[in-house]
C-alpha cells in the first residue's frame, strides 16, 4: 500500500515540475518582453512554484502520517483479537486436558472394579471347587 502510494506521490511531483518547466519555456517563449522582466517573471515563478510544491509536499507528508496511524491502529487491533483468540484457545486447551483426565480416572477406576470383581469370583470359584 505504501509503495504504491510513494510512486503515485512522486509521479504527482514530477508532472507538477515537469508542467510547470513547460509552462514557463512557453511563457518566455511567447511573451514578447525585455530580458529583466522576463528574469523578474522567471524569479516570480518559480517562488510561487517553490510556495506551491511546499504546500503540496506538507499535504502528502500529513496524508502519509495520518495513513500510517491508521496502519498501526489497525495492527494494534489485530495483535488485540489475537491475544484473545490465543487466551480462549488457551482456556479450551486446558478443558479439554481436565476432561481427559477425569475420563481417564473413570476408566481406571471401572478397570479396578472389573478386576476386582473378577479377582472376587475366581476366589469364590476356587472355595466352591475344593
Amino acid at each position: 500500500m505504501s509503495n504504491n502510494d510513494s510512486g503515485e506521490i512522486g509521479a504527482f511531483f514530477a508532472g507538477f515540475l515537469v508542467g510547470g518547466l513547460v509552462g514557463a519555456a512557453v511563457a518566455l517563449v511567447m511573451a514578447p518582453q525585455s530580458g529583466e522582466a522576463t528574469r523578474d517573471q522567471i524569479r516570480q515563478k518559480g517562488i510561487e512554484l517553490q510556495g506551491k510544491a511546499e504546500d503540496s509536499m506538507a499535504e502528502a507528508r500529513a496524508k502519509a502520517e495520518a495513513v500510517a496511524a491508521d496502519v498501526k491502529r489497525r495492527a494494534e487491533e489485530l495483535q488485540n483479537q489475537s491475544k484473545t483468540i490465543l487466551e480462549e484457545g488457551q482456556k479450551q486447551l486446558a478443558e479439554a486436558v481436565e476432561a481427559t483426565k477425569k475420563a481417564a480416572t473413570s476408566v481406571m477406576k471401572k478397570e479396578e472394579a472389573v478386576v476386582e470383581e473378577a479377582v472376587v469370583e475366581e476366589a469364590a470359584a476356587e472355595a466352591a471347587a475344593v
